[in-house]
């Protein structure tokens, strides 16, 4: 393992490396069709490809007349009502010399007109074919009319393979035409939380018990990544006790896990021993520890490893130690096997408040975004302590500050992460 060469201890893992090392270990789920009624939160396996074009035919933009450039060329100008388009009921014939045909949104073009006079630009006449109007002013041809295949034409891929499949996307896959989607199974995770301290929901705890609350926030979080949880309980501190959990837990043989994630038990403590249960089986082959620690705060302990050839992610137990690192690298990981990728976006945003200079480990601090006096500025919590789940559920944002970042006064400019709402 490389070392510091300030001092001598070996050196961290970088979060991006620890990242793309996790990644590199998952595979994508298998591939299933679904109606596309049920397609929500699944990510496509397969390009998607347009059965109908649109729209199906040029259609009017806006209420108003269907006219002939050539007959518009000087205006004012006298022109024949001689029919009407509206949607769902197109006008069959040609608009000849002199001739206009009312239309209106969305109306199929009648053959032989190539531009839209608008209602407000024409005199007022009456809903009656045969009636002269007075067209008073025109756009240039076209200027209204949404051409054939303005949106989709048929046979091209509308969505690619990987695409999430959100609302917005069904609602185009059914107007081109589908009923039915290519998508990857969503993966199973298995959700594990270790510790003597821990008490089920529900239950009161103890003198020196807590609720384990990383397992509901895991559980929840899995799901709004498109991901299905699996609860696989508490595991004492005891050596052996997280083996016995994973391999325990009901119903696996018929529905296996894509990814187990641990919570706690990922320190040097007497008391933490999912590394020595992984590293003691690794002489069978099918368990073993990847990485364990990575240059980042909170999140330390990050532990990246296999049991029983399942992938696992063990997380710190800080409840925002945990959060944070669900955030960094369990969505990317939830994308990855799901058949897509993660593309949170970062931004950059003017600082609120002073901050000190930070040291070999990428910061990740929780902020709200505040404005005043119409200037938007990121202002961190006063309070980091990785054990603050309020500071974290008030946050909307984490300043993300790359090891060795100097101090900054208020007003410079740092990268921002947001926090998703369902996070």
């Amino acid at each position: 393992m490389p070392s510091d060469a300030t001092t001598g201890k070996p050196s961290l893992m970088s979060v991006d490396d620890a990242l793309a090392a996790i990644l590199a270990g998952l595979q994508p789920t298998a591939a299933e069709t679904r109606p596309i009624a049920t397609a929500l939160g699944y990510r496509l396996a397969a390009d998607l490809t347009a059965c109908l074009t649109l729209p199906p035919q040029a259609v009017s933009a806006m209420d108003g007349y269907a006219v002939r450039a050539a007959d518009v060329g000087t205006l004012p100008v006298e022109l024949t009502r001689i029919g009407e388009s509206a949607a769902g009921h197109p006008w069959t014939g040609t608009v000849g010399a002199g001739a206009a045909v009312r239309v209106f949104t969305g109306a199929a073009i009648p053959d032989g007109a190539d531009t839209i006079a608008i209602q407000e630009d024409v005199d007022p006449a009456p809903e009656t074919d045969g009636v002269t109007i007075t067209v008073r002013a025109v756009e240039p041809p076209g200027r209204y009319i949404r051409p054939a295949g303005l949106d989709v034409t048929a046979g091209t891929v509308i969505l690619e393979a990987g695409q999430l499949m959100s609302a917005r996307a069904i609602g185009l896959a059914v107007a081109a035409g589908l009923t039915e989607v290519n998508v990857h199974r969503k993966p199973r995770i298995g959700i594990l939380s270790t510790g003597d301290e821990l008490v089920s929901p529900g239950h009161r705890p103890g003198p020196g018990q807590i609720i384990s609350s990383n397992a509901s926030f895991l559980c929840a979080f899995v799901e709004s990544c498109g991901a299905i949880p699996v609860d696989l309980g508490i595991a004492p501190d005891r050596p052996g006790a997280l083996l016995d959990a994973i391999r325990r837990a009901p119903g696996l043989d018929q529905a296996p896990l894509d990814l187990i994630v641990t919570s706690g038990g990922a320190s040097v403590g007497t008391h933490d021993h999912v590394i020595d249960d992984i590293t003691g089986e690794a002489q069978h082959g099918a368990s073993g520890v990847n990485f364990w620690k990575i240059a980042m705060r909170p999140g330390k302990p990050l532990i990246s490893g296999y049991i029983d050839k399942i992938p696992l992610i063990g997380l710190p137990g800080n409840p925002v130690s945990t959060a944070v690192c669900a955030m960094v690298f369990l969505r990317p990981a939830l994308a990855h096997l799901a058949g897509g990728s993660d593309s949170s976006p970062c931004f950059a945003m003017p600082l609120g408040s002073d901050l000190d200079e930070n040291d070999q480990r990428q910061d990740y601090i929780r902020a709200v975004i505040i404005e005043k006096q119409g200037l938007h500025t990121v202002q961190p919590a006063p309070r980091q302590d990785s054990s603050m789940m309020s500071v974290l559920t008030g946050a909307t944002v984490l300043i993300v500050r790359p090891p060795f970042d100097p101090a900054r006064k208020a007003g410079a400019m740092v990268r921002v992460m947001p926090i998703p709402p369902l996070t």
